[in-house]
């Protein structure tokens, strides 16, 4: 006799993994001392490294989405050589940890003739501003090209086939008629986009390095003062982000799939 249905279980299980993350995040809130926080987070060193974070996450989601959103349509709708081989390479930094992307990306902008044609136009990466902004791109572009293949992938295309009945070229169907009913998924990714951008650790600190209030973003700033035995600071630091990444996971939930 079965006793405790598989529902009973599961339902179990998901409370109470959910219930010992929810102490874990928690603590990361209740345990400091405020005043400690407070004094933390108006710190040269934290302001310094949140406007790095923000800005830098700025222009990366803006560059992610000009790239997420014609590779994301030309994954969904065409059939093309190869496809099967560019989705697996283009899903890889998913699967594996940042401090590989970042050693690769290290090796192609610092050791391979593409860093040196950079070099002589003048444009360094490694260990500088811009290679967050490289190191965030990557790091975010994966995960913003599902969301918006996955999006287009939900429109009909025979709203298209009806829009290129009428007269119009295949780019103004793209632009007057796919991306309006899109646009909820496209926020939606930008927004998962920034989130990423601003938690990226592992590639900034490879292909940037974690250099003290120059390429410092936040995640740095926490790994910096762990590193020094400075908690109050590296638990700010975890608050603002932990914060960041809420807003966005709501934002994300309320827009994806639906309208605004």
């Amino acid at each position: 006799m079965q006793l405790i249905s598989f529902k009973k279980m599961s339902i179990f299980l998901t409370f109470l993994f959910t219930f010992l993350l929810f102490l874990s995040i928690s603590s990361l809130i209740l345990v400091p001392k405020f005043d400690d926080v407070l004094s933390s987070i108006f710190n040269p060193e934290m302001i310094y490294s949140l406007k790095v974070s923000l800005y830098s996450s700025l222009i990366s989601t803006g560059i992610v989405l000009g790239f997420s959103i014609p590779t994301g349509y030309a994954i969904s709708r065409y059939s093309f050589p190869g496809k099967s081989i560019v989705k697996a390479i283009l899903d890889l930094p998913i699967a594996f940890p940042e401090l590989v992307l970042g050693l690769a990306l290290l090796l192609l902008f610092g050791q391979t003739f593409i860093g040196d044609i950079l070099e002589f136009f003048g444009i360094k990466v490694v260990f500088t501003k811009l290679g967050i902004v490289v190191a965030q791109i990557f790091t975010a572009l994966p995960y913003a090209i599902r969301i918006v293949c996955s999006t287009f992938q939900d429109i009909n295309p025979r709203y298209e086939l009806v829009s290129r009945s009428l007269g119009y070229s295949e780019f103004e169907t793209f632009k007057n008629v796919t991306l309006p009913m899109a646009r909820s998924g496209i926020f939606a990714s930008s927004i998962i986009a920034f989130a990423r951008c601003m938690g990226t650790f592992g590639t900034v600190l490879m292909l940037a390095g974690g250099t003290y209030m120059y390429t410092e973003t936040l995640p740095i700033t926490l790994y910096l003062n762990m590193s020094y035995g400075n908690l109050g600071m590296a638990i700010s630091s975890g608050i603002v982000l932990l914060m960041i990444s809420f807003i966005a996971i709501l934002i994300f939930e309320k827009y994806e799939g639906g309208k605004f």
